[in-house]
C-alpha cells in the first residue's frame, strides 16, 4: 500500500502542453525549421533528455549550439507558462491523497527556481511536503535526484509511487525501485507509455480512482 507520493510536475500537474508547443515552434521558426502544429505529433516526438527530442524535431546543434536553443525556449515558455491551468481533478486529488495521511513531494527535471515560480500561481504548495528541480534549464534527467530523494528520506520504496505523464518517469521511478503511474494526457502519446511497466490511466479523475483503492 502505498504511504508516499511524488508527482512529477510538467503536464502531470501542469497542464502546459499548449505553451510548450508554443515555445517548440518559436525556436522553430527563429531556426527555418518545419513547425510542429499537431499535438499528438508533438507527443510523439517528445522524449528525455529533451537534448534528443531537439535531434527529432531538427535542431542542428553544429548551426546554434543546444545550450542556446534551450534558453531560447524557456525565454518564451517560462514567462507564458504562468497563465497555465492545473489539470482538471488536480486540486480534488492532492486533497484526498492528503486526508489519507499520504504524504506528498513533488520532483521535476525543471529549473528549482523556475518551479517555485510557476508554484506561486496556484494555491497547492501546501500539499508537498518537500520540492525538488534541477540547478539547470536543460531538462536531461532527475533519476538521481529521484533515487537519493528517496534513500535519503529513509521511505520504504515499496511504499513510494512516482506519478508522471513521460516514459522518462517510468524509468525514474525504476532506478529508485519505487511504483508508477503515468497519466496520458500530458507530453508524451499513451502508446509510448503502454509500452512502459507502469500502469497508465487517461487523466487525472482515473487515477483519483485508482489511488482511493490503493493508499494505505
Amino acid at each position: 500500500m502505498i504511504k508516499h507520493i511524488i508527482w512529477d510536475w510538467n503536464g502531470t500537474l501542469l497542464d502546459d502542453l499548449d505553451v510548450s508547443m508554443e515555445a517548440l515552434n518559436y525556436v522553430l521558426e527563429k531556426e527555418n525549421l518545419p513547425l510542429v502544429l499537431d499535438k499528438e505529433e508533438y507527443r510523439k516526438y517528445f522524449q528525455f533528455p529533451v537534448i534528443e527530442y531537439y535531434k527529432k524535431v531538427g535542431f542542428d546543434f553544429n548551426k546554434t549550439p543546444f545550450s542556446v536553443l534551450a534558453k531560447q525556449y524557456m525565454d518564451y515558455y517560462q514567462p507564458n507558462s504562468l497563465s497555465c491551468s492545473l489539470h482538471k481533478n488536480v486540486e480534488e486529488t492532492l486533497q484526498k491523497v492528503k486526508s489519507k495521511d499520504v504524504s506528498q513531494y513533488l520532483l521535476s527535471a525543471s529549473n528549482l527556481d523556475f518551479l517555485h515560480e510557476q508554484l506561486a500561481e496556484y494555491d497547492i504548495k501546501k500539499y508537498f511536503l518537500n520540492i525538488k528541480g534541477l540547478d539547470n534549464i536543460h531538462a536531461h534527467s532527475k533519476a538521481e535526484l529521484a533515487k537519493c530523494f528517496v534513500e535519503e528520506s529513509g521511505f520504504n520504496p515499496d511504499e513510494v509511487l512516482f506519478v508522471g505523464d513521460s516514459v522518462h518517469d517510468s524509468e525514474v521511478a525504476k532506478y529508485a525501485n519505487c511504483h508508477c503511474v503515468l497519466i496520458a494526457n500530458g507530453h508524451e502519446h499513451k502508446s509510448k507509455l503502454l509500452n512502459t511497466d507502469s500502469y497508465v490511466v487517461d487523466n487525472m479523475k482515473q487515477f483519483y480512482d485508482f489511488i482511493v483503492e490503493n493508499i494505505k
